[in-house]
């Protein structure tokens, strides 16, 4: 029992002395701290305490407001923003992401979307987005396109071809076939009969469009007297039904094409006459030579 007395005795006292003994750490920045407590025996105590700062920022509101100058042109770096701020003081700007400058003036700027930041002098800060745009070069701009065709020669490796020439912009032109990429030349060869379009863009991009017709040629005058020889004594045997040898006389380039089976058979009668049912007067052998002798083409 006696011990027990001294034991809480010692207890009270240990109590009493904590109450009554207190260090004070002053000018303390913002942070975590160890605070350890040593008694006269050596022996410690220590726990961990964390102060934190006011946020300078709370309740403040940066407002960026700017006047814009947009670029003269598309390609033009000639463009600026002034801008400020309202909500706070002692502002510094960037742009983009970049270097803070004493002032909102950014100059030499092209066409684009720009970030404006003011910082304030605590670090507070605010933004806003700002575009510059640049005049269209093609408004009132209509690009014209006219053309020179060479119609195609009907039964030969496509030989038509356009010329085109844009008008109404700013050279110099290129030009695009059927939406393809644009070429500096005007010229587009080995074109079948169709119908294409053609696009003329100008220096500044503007584009103007024109739909141009590729023809076949017409039949010459002694193809289709060779024509009308073959219609009245061959096609009975050559046609799209019954084509003895694989030949079809219906079909107008099989004439330009085996011309010469044509003139061996029925002028010269090699290997036999045709037709089978007798020798072509000699009229009629005279058209076949005099077409071919000229070029044996579907134009002449």
């Amino acid at each position: 029992m006696q011990l027990l007395r001294v034991v809480l005795g010692l207890t009270i006292a240990l109590i009493a002395v904590h109450f009554r003994h207190q260090e004070i750490f002053t000018n303390l920045a913002a942070g975590s701290y160890t605070i350890v407590a040593k008694d006269v025996n050596g022996c410690t105590g220590s726990a961990i305490f964390t102060l934190t700062a006011p946020n300078p920022c709370a309740g403040i509101i940066i407002n960026v407001t700017a006047t814009t100058v947009n670029p003269t042109s598309a390609a033009a770096t000639n463009g600026s923003i002034s801008a400020s701020a309202a909500g706070s003081t002692g502002f510094t700007f960037n742009i983009n992401g970049g270097a803070f400058q004493a002032t909102g003036n950014f100059n030499n700027l092209g066409q684009g979307t720009f970030t404006i930041v003011a910082k304030d002098l605590n670090g507070c800060t605010g933004s806003a987005l700002f575009t510059l745009t640049a005049p269209n070069p093609c408004a009132g701009i209509t690009i014209t396109v006219s053309s020179v065709v060479i119609n195609n020669t009907p039964c030969q490796t496509a030989n038509g071809s356009i010329t085109a020439t844009g008008g109404g912009g700013t050279g110099p032109y290129t030009y695009s076939m059927n939406g393809g990429a644009f070429q500096p030349s005007n010229i587009f060869n080995s074109l079948p009969a169709a119908n294409y379009t053609i696009t003329a863009k100008d220096a500044n991009g503007c584009t103007g469009s024109a739909t141009i017709t590729v023809s076949d040629l017409p039949a010459g005058p002694l193809f289709l007297a060779v024509q009308n020889v073959l219609q009245a004594n061959c096609i009975s045997c050559h046609n799209g039904t019954t084509s003895e040898g694989g030949m079809n006389w219906t079909v107008d380039c099989n004439i330009v094409n085996f011309k010469d089976r044509i003139r061996e058979r029925a002028v010269n009668g090699n290997p036999s006459v045709m037709p089978p049912t007798g020798s072509l007067p000699a009229s009629e052998k005279l058209k076949i030579t005099n077409w071919i002798n000229a070029g044996g083409r579907f134009t002449d």
